[in-house]
């Protein structure tokens, strides 16, 4: 009797001591990492200076994205517009033209007026050639000679300054001036859609849901362009940034699950590793770790798949990754 309740005390304790080294095992087998959360804040500010008109939104205002948070006074810049579209409009107009080309009672009265030089020409024509005929030895008769060569002279003159305005005329204005003006309606046609682009700045929109964090102006308020206005913490994503040393490095490979728990509530976040820093640091003083603060430890960057209104900027939470 005695020996078997001996095998049996010695069967039990070493169940028990296996059960023990299995719990210790179990345990050492889980990684556990402190971290914090982080969360992503911008810094809302107008593209474009001017008097505050509106703003629409409290600090804690929970936004949405495309949501308009504020307006300036936007009378300086719908001017701007009005001026830039009247502008586009007569280089528009001066471009119609110049591709046109001149008008067609433009190039008809030049023909008329080549027509009249024409007459004029050969009438001065017969009358130098009359004139050669009839020449004489007297002095009257050389200078009726040279008034008619004159004559002729100035209205051929007349009558090629005529047919170069008829040609010209028909022929439409020059490639160089029509790709100038092409060139300035371009132009303009930018200065508006810049102008139109900063119209479109005075309203202020949110880029991402959120949560208002400050408010850093009230309406009256003169701003230059990319003054802070309004700070805003993004909903999504939300990490958590935790470090682990470089013997562990092989359990934090990216796309791991692992757990987050926060005080306060027993439920954990599931959430997996996004990114591991390629290089070393060392441990900085918000971890709480004590066993890491004289080693080098390598960043993680861990991403939460449901989170809620609960975890908070710099909030520390504590991570845990079972071995697979």
């Amino acid at each position: 009797m005695n020996k078997r309740l001996l095998f049996g005390i010695a069967v039990l304790l070493l169940a028990g001591g296996g059960y023990v080294w299995w719990q210790h095992q179990q345990a050492a087998d889980e990684l556990v990492l402190s971290g914090n959360v982080d969360i992503r804040e911008v810094n809302l500010s107008f593209r474009v200076g001017g008097r505050l008109q509106q703003l629409q939104v409290d600090e804690g205002a929970q936004i949405k994205a495309g949501q308009v948070l504020g307006r300036l006074d936007d009378a300086p810049q719908r001017n701007a517009v009005a001026d830039a579209a009247a502008a586009l409009a007569a280089l528009q107009a001066r471009q119609s033209l110049m591709h046109q080309g001149y008008r067609s009672e433009d190039v008809a009265q030049a023909r008329a007026a080549l027509d009249a030089r024409q007459a004029v020409l050969t009438d001065a024509s017969a009358a130098w050639q009359r004139q050669q005929e009839l020449a004489g030895s007297g002095a009257a008769a050389v200078k009726a000679l040279d008034a008619a060569r004159s004559a002729h002279d100035q209205a051929q003159a007349q009558y090629q300054a005529a047919q170069q305005q008829y040609q010209a005329l028909s022929k439409g204005y020059r490639p160089q001036e029509v790709a100038e003006v092409d060139a300035n309606v371009q132009r303009a046609q930018a200065q508006l859609a810049a102008a139109r682009l900063q119209l479109a700045d005075t309203v202020l929109a949110a880029p991402a849901d959120g949560i208002i964090l400050t408010r850093a102006v009230e309406p009256g308020s003169m701003l230059a362009a990319g003054s802070s206005v309004l700070t805003l913490s993004l909903s999504k994503p939300v990490w958590v940034r935790a470090y682990v040393a470089e013997p562990q490095l092989g359990q934090a490979q990216p796309g791991r699950k692992v757990w987050i728990y926060r005080d306060g509530r027993s439920q954990p976040y599931a959430a997996v590793v996004g990114f591991v820093s390629p290089t070393a640091e060392f441990t900085p003083k918000n971890v709480e770790t004590a066993d890491l603060r004289t080693a080098q430890v390598y960043r993680l960057r861990l991403i939460v798949s449901q989170p809620d209104a609960a975890l908070r900027q710099g909030m520390p939470v504590t991570v845990k990754l079972a071995r697979p």
